[in-house]
């Protein structure tokens, strides 16, 4: 029989001590293989979601808060700012700022926010119309890629927002048109894809009506054709019942989605800008003070207020590798011990294998191969463990969140930890394999 069938066969011979040792080995590997996947997604999908945005404009209020809410949509607004007060960093030509995008939030449907914005936000996540087109005229829609596959939501179809971001239907916005898809975007693995996206207008337009003509019956002469290949031609004449000062005929609504048209309505509020800068200098480096000093409106730097997120949360998941790293190593002398007493009782059978011609390197592998089988074995339930917690976590992080984690996927350092539980082993066995190879035949086999 060979050493490695017969280190199993010894091992299974002790089964409670076993179950012991591999419980506390998988419970230790497990637990730090959970932290380094879950910091390693959360690293990933901050990086992706970045965007190169340099800044972020917002009401004074928290800066992270302003960070989570318009860049990873995870949290509510600070409030509003209005066209007037962004107009400088919103104006093309600053001499700073290369670009900067709106935003303007407050609805959602069944829980997928609504963001009226400009043509230039989807380019920010390289974002590209898998069918159908970006939205051009009032109440037209793009859909993120995952919006569309969870409310099965096809090009051509009509629903209606409701007010908040809470995903409740309380406050449904049907004194409006239905906004109406016309194109779904592919998927990009960014925030974008859980967004559902229109021009800055329609998101006016239906807050002016919420708060100025509630119930208000409007006749809106939409000539959609609602199949799916539709030309989504609007004819928004004079009897379509508006009365803001937001055009709706197809010739007003060219350039809605435009910075420009936004500027040529100062009264109007928005909830953010996201800005990149130009360059690198002391001007812009002091931007977000001078706005916060000067101005009625807050900015955050995203880069900053994410590494003090990190820093917030990185002190849990520090303790919780670190308590896996303790369970790994009192698994590790939990296999010594049941290692060590078993040579007690196994004297005898050790003399016997070097009767029958085994060397003292033979037994010394022996009792080391026991040991790396309670490694090998910890490590392979212990990432068994990890992914069903990556798979509890991730189901909790979609249905709260709409972030996509990717539960089953194996890291770098689920490698590093493989060969961490091998060492632990091989530590752990040392000691008895060298008792082992020390045996004295002669002496063992007389005194039985």
């Amino acid at each position: 029989m060979s050493f490695f069938k017969l280190s199993l066969k010894n091992l299974f011979h002790r089964p409670l001590s076993l179950i012991l040792s591999l419980l506390l080995f998988a419970l230790g590997i497990g637990l730090i293989s959970l932290m380094l996947n879950l910091n390693k997604q959360l690293e990933d999908t901050i990086d992706r979601n970045l965007a190169g945005i340099d800044l972020v404009i917002g009401a004074k209020g928290s800066p992270l808060q302003l960070v989570l809410c318009n860049m990873y949509h995870l949290d509510n607004p600070t409030g509003n700012i209005s066209v007037e007060e962004a107009t400088p960093f919103l104006r093309p030509g600053n001499p700073m700022i290369e670009w900067a995008v709106p935003l303007s939030l407050g609805d959602n449907y069944r829980g997928y926010r609504i963001v009226g914005t400009t043509a230039e936000f989807v380019g920010l996540y390289d974002a590209t119309p898998a069918v159908g087109k970006i939205w051009e005229y009032d109440f037209e829609v793009t859909l993120g890629a995952r919006v569309a596959a969870d409310l099965d939501l096809e090009l051509g179809e009509e629903f209606h927002g409701a007010h908040g971001l809470a995903g409740d239907d309380v406050h449904v916005h049907d004194y409006v048109p239905p906004y109406v898809v016309v194109g779904i975007l592919d998927r990009t693995g960014t925030v974008i894809d859980k967004l559902i996206l229109t021009n800055t207008a329609s998101v006016w337009m239906v807050h002016h009506d919420h708060d100025h003509d509630h119930g208000h019956d409007h006749d809106h002469d939409h000539d959609h054709d609602h199949g799916h290949d539709h030309d989504h031609d609007h004819d928004h004449g004079p009897g379509c019942g508006h009365h803001h000062e937001f055009g709706h005929t197809a010739a007003d609504q060219e350039g809605s989605n435009s910075v420009d048209f936004i500027l040529d309505h100062r009264k109007e509020n928005i909830t953010s800008l996201l800005v990149k800068f130009r360059g690198r200098n002391i001007q812009t480096l002091n931007m977000g003070r001078q706005i916060n000093e000067n101005t009625d409106m807050m900015a955050a730097s995203p880069a900053y207020e994410i590494n003090r997120l990190f820093d917030m949360m990185g002190t849990g998941m520090e303790t919780l590798q670190l308590l896996g790293w303790v369970i790994a190593i009192v698994s590790g002398f939990s296999i010594f011990i049941a290692l060590f007493q078993s040579l007690k009782r196994r004297r005898y059978e050790l003399a016997l294998i070097r009767v029958m011609g085994s060397s003292r390197v033979g037994l010394f592998s022996l009792i080391l191969l026991e040991g790396l089988w309670i490694a090998v074995g910890g490590y392979i339930a212990g990432m068994v463990l990890s992914k069903a917690g990556m798979v509890a976590v991730s189901s909790r992080v979609e249905s709260g969140y709409k972030f996509s984690i990717e539960s089953l996927s194996f890291i770098e350092a689920d490698l590093w930890l493989l060969f961490a539980a091998l060492a632990i082993g091989i530590m752990a066995a040392l000691i008895p394999a060298l008792m082992a190879s020390r045996t004295d035949i002669a002496k063992t086999l007389s005194k039985k």
